[in-house]
């Protein structure tokens, strides 16, 4: 949870009119005849994003000016109606730009992505901060009968006009001008801290001479260490990286106190080494940038303007959720820290216990206790197995089926493309899968639309949705075997996947995953309930060479030995999560050194000195690479926890884990999309709120 990138501005259907005369000779302007609908990436070249864009916000200002200039009285359908069709064009084209920026860019795109950052800046606050436009939403907002809309038209009517009263739209002179310029700069430090990132990422390369160093790092990661050398110039060794694929296993394996030292500062340190890709700046201006945001639209605090439109509402419903968790998952993390630290000494291991040995320890304290190895199970994650695992749980689930399509444009050789079908055969979707790490992708893992789906004026308009990955890429001699984190994952986005996939609303700003940033989380974390179920793991883990079905003692050892550091992830992630709040809760417009502000709050929030957040400041991508983002709404994964675990046991009390009847209100559930309230939505399901005890369960926290 990536990190989910979404483009929600108007229809995203395919747009037939011309926009410049010249439209035919540009793909993203153009009708694209291809399977599906999707876009054509083998014609798109890099010089016609600039040109789709230019010609996408003119017919956009267009669309809008003619709203504004109607002499019609407004009304739902020649307002409210159109203001949501408007910038269709400007949608296809940022949709399909975004997706390319962030899992296959160049310097070209890279230099597009900066130019056009204040240009589609400036563009939405003329939008926005239209008071022509605001009085005729306005207009339809006091006088519609309300009795006579839906509950989707009343929805839509709600949002858009809070929408621009929140954008600041009653802002007038000075300050409107300076909220224009506040969004403007947040458009371009968000663009550089991404950058800055994936520069700091790219460039690490820890080279290896000495085999004894990597440990027992299995065969297929040894080899891809090798090919990452020489890719990198090197004659001979193993290149490890701080992508995750590769110095997590790195991290376990080396005996190396010192190797393992030197990348673990490496990647905690990203975006803070003082030099052209430092963040720190970058982060400082932003925060105090949306403090000053927040207090021209009326509001305390960033967080305060950002949680009014989630499930938590408040900041302090969000740290009073989190504060229940905090002290027993630190204690957690404490006494494991102190089992691994007792299993140093025993080896003879002189220094100190710190971060750089936690994942090193774990799994040897797992191998004592347990008699497990996480090595054990890559060989039944091979990572078609696994995607065909999350497959034929929708198929169990939902009846749906999954068809490769082989011709089909691709922005990369790696992606699979599979077209969804419904029990009946009849067409849902289509999926663009994205599964390898590589040098032109940002971390983390993903799901975004290329096309969300609509049905106006009876025009049903079919979703495409993304999952993208930063798996191991296979070797010569070996496919890519998955840890058991990355089966998490691949699930994970699968489930944001089916939301996407499951949307059957009329309006697009409400399909799919348009939802609360604290609920949007909870159809991608409740696959993972069902991923590490035995019924469901012999689904798919089967040994890649022998095909052999991962056997029972092998999972019952793997349950087990999950018991152990439950405190550290838990730790890790929601000390990342309270980063976020600390940043986003500040009052004053006080330039804050971000590394000091981290180790501050930190400490007060008694953080153990071997963890460090998951994210850092410096590389925190989820809240400062995008304007908005995650910011103020981390800690929607752990939220987002108490629904998934209250849902999952909602098949569990109807007797099986694919039960038809559970699914199928599930799924309604989800099909609904951002038109109701997530806990109205829940509730449905469920028949009431969600209740907490599941998840402390869940946790160790609650027997």
């Amino acid at each position: 949870m990536m990190l989910l990138s979404i483009v929600v501005l108007a229809s995203c259907q395919p747009n037939q009119k011309e926009v410049t005369e010249n439209s035919t000779e540009n793909p993203l302007l153009s009708e694209w005849n291809t399977p599906f609908g999707v876009p054509p990436f083998d014609q798109i070249k890099n010089e016609h994003y600039t040109p789709a864009y230019m010609a996408a916000l003119k017919e956009n200002k267009a669309e809008i000016d003619a709203i504004v200039n109607s002499s019609e009285t407004p009304t739902f359908e020649n307002t409210i109606v159109a203001f949501e069709l408007s910038g269709a064009t400007l949608t296809k084209v940022a949709s399909v730009f975004s997706a390319v920026n962030s899992a296959n860019t160049n310097d070209e795109i890279d230099a597009i992505a900066s130019e056009m950052a204040p240009i589609l800046s400036a563009h939405y606050d003329d939008i926005n901060l239209n008071k022509g436009l605001f009085k005729k939403v306005e207009a339809v907002y006091n006088t519609a009968d309300k009795s006579t809309l839906s509950g989707e038209q009343n929805k839509l009517l709600e949002d858009t006009y809070k929408s621009f009263v929140r954008s600041g739209v009653a802002l007038e002179g000075e300050k409107e001008e300076r909220l224009r310029a506040i969004n403007a700069r947040l458009a371009v430090l968000a663009d550089s801290f991404g950058k800055n990132v994936l520069a700091e990422t790219n460039a690490y390369d820890m080279h290896i001479t000495n085999k004894e160093d990597l440990g027992n790092l299995s065969s297929s990661l040894v080899a891809l260490a090798s090919d990452e050398a020489k890719a990198r110039g090197h004659e001979n060794g193993w290149s490890i990286t701080v992508q995750r694929p590769s110095i997590n296993p790195f991290l376990q394996s080396s005996p190396n106190k010192e190797r393992r030292q030197e990348i673990f500062d490496a990647y905690a340190m990203r975006g803070d080494n003082d030099n052209a890709n430092d963040n720190k700046e970058i982060i400082q201006e932003m925060v105090m940038l949306r403090t000053e945001k927040a207090n021209l639209l009326g509001y305390e605090t960033h967080a305060n303007l950002v949680l009014e439109n989630n499930m938590a509402k408040n900041p302090e419903a969000v740290f009073g959720f989190m504060d229940q968790l905090w002290t027993p998952v630190l204690d957690m993390a404490k006494a494991e820290r102190k089992a691994m630290s007792d299993f140093m000494k025993k080896e003879g291991v002189e220094g100190a216990f710190t971060g750089s040995d936690w994942r090193h320890y774990v799994e040897k304290v797992r191998k004592e206790r347990y008699d497990f190895d996480e090595d054990e199970m890559r060989p039944y994650f091979e990572f078609n197995a696994v995607k065909n695992g999350a497959f034929e749980l929708a198929t169990k689930l939902f009846g749906l089926t999954f068809k490769e399509l082989k011709d089909i444009p691709k922005w990369h050789e790696d992606q699979q493309v599979f077209e969804v079908l419904e029990a009946d055969g009849s067409h849902l979707g289509v999926i663009y899968m994205d599964f390898f790490a590589r040098s032109s992708k940002r971390g983390g893992a993903w799901m975004n639309e290329l096309r969300a789906q609509s049905n106006v004026n009876g025009n049903y308009v079919t979703p495409i949705v993304t999952n993208n990955f930063n798996f191991p890429r296979p070797t010569e001699t070996e496919p890519s075997l998955l840890s058991f984190s990355d089966a998490e994952t691949m699930f994970h986005e699968f489930g944001h996947g089916l939301h996407g996939l499951f949307s059957n609303v009329t309006y697009e700003t409400q399909s799919g995953t348009n939802v609360p940033r604290d609920f949007v989380e909870f159809p991608s974390q409740v696959m993972e309930n069902w991923m590490s179920e035995p019924e469901v793991l012999k689904l798919y883990a089967k040994h890649y060479q022998t095909g052999e079905v991962i056997p029972d003692a092998l999972i019952k050892k793997m349950n087990d030995a999950n018991s152990f550091n439950q405190g550290f992830v838990n730790v890790e992630y929601m000390a990342a999560a309270y980063l976020d709040m600390y940043y986003h809760t500040i009052k004053d417009m006080e330039p804050r050194d971000a590394r000091v502000f981290e180790k501050e709050q930190m400490d007060k929030l008694g953080l153990i000195e071997e963890i460090v957040p998951r994210y850092r400041s410096g590389y925190f991508n989820h809240i400062f690479s995008d304007p908005v983002g995650y910011s103020s709404g981390y800690y929607s994964y752990k939220w987002s926890e108490v629904l998934d675990a209250d849902a999952f046991q909602a098949f569990k009390e109807a007797g099986s884990i694919f039960d038809p009847a559970t699914a199928k209100k599930y799924r309604h559930m989800l099909a609904q999309g951002g038109s109701k309230e997530g806990m109205e939505l829940y509730v449905e399901f469920r028949g009431s709120e969600p209740e907490i005890d599941p998840l402390l369960v869940k946790l160790g926290i609650k027997k």
